[in-house]
């Protein structure tokens, strides 16, 4: 029988965030067994960093410019020729969504047999005046079995926290009532229930750690007394905040206190720590299952979290917290031919996640797919590779574009024409723009041509194949998502 796949996704999780990846307190004991007997790529990265165009890349493998999201825009058909879960389908597989999605229609299957769904907390689904079909207490599955436990009046926003908030406080109800215990609750009902005759393909997508910042007690507790390394601030930041920004509840830039700041990171980490053990849980069931070394394992976010970074928060911005994401392949049952505890310095995206599951199935790989394998690049000598990756966001007057091979990034903001370098390899904080340095004068040179062939063929306008045009109307869609 072909070897069962399970994906594995959080929200909103950081690249650094691991022991394994040498976090000074974060502890992941699970994940860095995983990546200690697998692969681990240090330098992956979120080409469109927040919720919908990352999971847009991960079901269907395409560049953000071919499946049309290049921002975040909400209630936008998910019509694509080809799927993840349908390839594995059409070839025998059972498979399973279990968690976060993101998609439109809110129940839209993608390609899976079934969705266990809980999308966290969904504005527009959340509408009072939105139709009773669409309405959060039809279309999520976790509410009413938290109101199975509960009682009627239970609700995802009880705790008071908002679901973009820096804000942190422990869950207020029991830990096995959280959340992220559901998704491995209904993970691990899945290996009872499904179909024994064939392999599975399993993703299970964490809501957390992205807001509301709620680790039950004994998370929260493990990291709030502890001594947090404040946030780096680049030279080029806002250390002002003359608005005072950081007074808002679900603040994307600003300065907040110390405390506060404190009681963020201590949520957040909690919340990784959480996860890494609910993992770990799983893995023990699918082991008493007999099927933990017939299983294939890819760990990953779909994007990371500013958390104070450079006094930003949340995503959607060109640095390293925001766009570096994990990413660790494991496979106890070798079936991908090379050395455990493989580090892959090449420059990887979350579209590469489709034809590398796929490849280490035996499963073609269609047409439509622009990722790469990193089955084949870790198996193949002098595997073909991307140099480096392209990034960017729609954000209004902030719109960007990114290139980075993880050693050097290159920043270009579309409304104003400003530049950003950075070398990462002597500054993996981005602490110091080195745009305008005479000494790093030839490699912006280098990456601006890089970003003007980039850009050539974008229906904004940015490049006309000599220069970047600066001030052209960004979109957080392209217009060919809707012909």
């Amino acid at each position: 029988m072909k070897p069962n796949i399970v994906l594995i996704e959080t929200d909103q999780m950081r690249g650094d965030c691991l022991g394994v990846a040498g976090h000074p307190v974060v502890e992941t004991p699970n994940l860095d067994t995983m990546a200690r007997e697998g692969i681990m790529c240090e330098h992956a990265y979120s080409a469109v960093p927040s919720c919908i165009p990352a999971r847009a890349s991960i079901l269907t493998g395409m560049s953000p410019k071919s499946h049309g999201r290049v921002g975040y825009r909400d209630k936008v058909d998910w019509d694509y020729d080809n799927f993840l879960a349908q390839c594995f389908a059409d070839e025998g597989y059972h498979t399973k969504s279990v968690g976060k999605m993101h998609v439109y229609p809110t129940r839209n299957l993608c390609g899976f047999h079934d969705v266990s769904l809980h999308d966290g907390y969904m504005h527009y689904n959340r509408s009072f005046n939105e139709s009773t079909y669409k309405h959060f207490g039809q279309t999520d599955d976790y509410l009413p079995w938290l109101r199975e436990k509960l009682g009627a009046d239970a609700d995802i926003i009880d705790s008071g926290l908002e679901c973009n908030s820096w804000v942190s406080r422990p869950w207020p109800y029991p830990e096995h009532l959280h959340p992220t215990n559901w998704v491995v609750t209904k993970s691990n009902e899945f290996l009872r229930r499904r179909d024994p005759g064939k392999p599975f393909f399993l993703k299970m997508s964490f809501v957390r750690p992205h807001s509301p910042l709620d680790p039950p007690q004994v998370y929260y507790d493990q990291y709030i007394n502890q001594d947090i390394p404040a946030p780096p601030i680049g030279d080029w930041a806002d250390s002002e905040d003359k608005d005072e920004d950081g007074l808002y509840v679900n603040a994307s830039r600003g300065k907040i206190d110390e405390k506060g700041l404190k009681r963020q990171r201590a949520g957040y980490y909690g919340l990784i720590t959480h996860i890494d053990h609910q993992i770990g849980r799983f893995l023990q069931r699918l082991d008493e299952y007999d099927e933990l070394e017939n299983t294939i394992f890819l760990f990953t976010s779909d994007h990371g979290d500013m958390l104070g970074d450079h006094n930003l928060f949340r995503k959607a911005v060109p640095y390293e917290g925001s766009t570096k994401i994990p990413f660790i392949i494991y496979d106890p049952g070798n079936h991908i031919d090379c050395d455990h505890n493989l580090r892959v310095s090449n420059p990887v995206e979350l579209r590469d996640i489709m034809p590398t599951l796929l490849d280490a199935a035996g499963i073609e790989i269609p047409e439509t797919v622009e990722g790469k394998s990193i089955k084949k690049l870790v198996e193949e000598d002098n595997a073909e590779w991307r140099t480096h990756i392209h990034g960017e966001h729609y954000q209004g007057q902030n719109s960007h574009h990114f290139l980075t091979d993880g050693k050097e990034k290159y920043v270009w903001f579309s409304q104003s024409g400003d530049e950003q370098y950075f070398n990462l390899e002597e500054d993996p904080e981005e602490k110091t723009n080195l745009a305008e340095a005479d000494e790093f004068k030839d490699r912006v040179s280098y990456w601006r041509r890089k970003m003007i062939e980039e850009l050539e063929d974008r229906e904004e306008g940015y490049s006309d194949g000599e220069k970047l045009i600066v001030g052209q109307t960004p979109k957080p869609c392209l217009d060919h998502l809707f012909d």
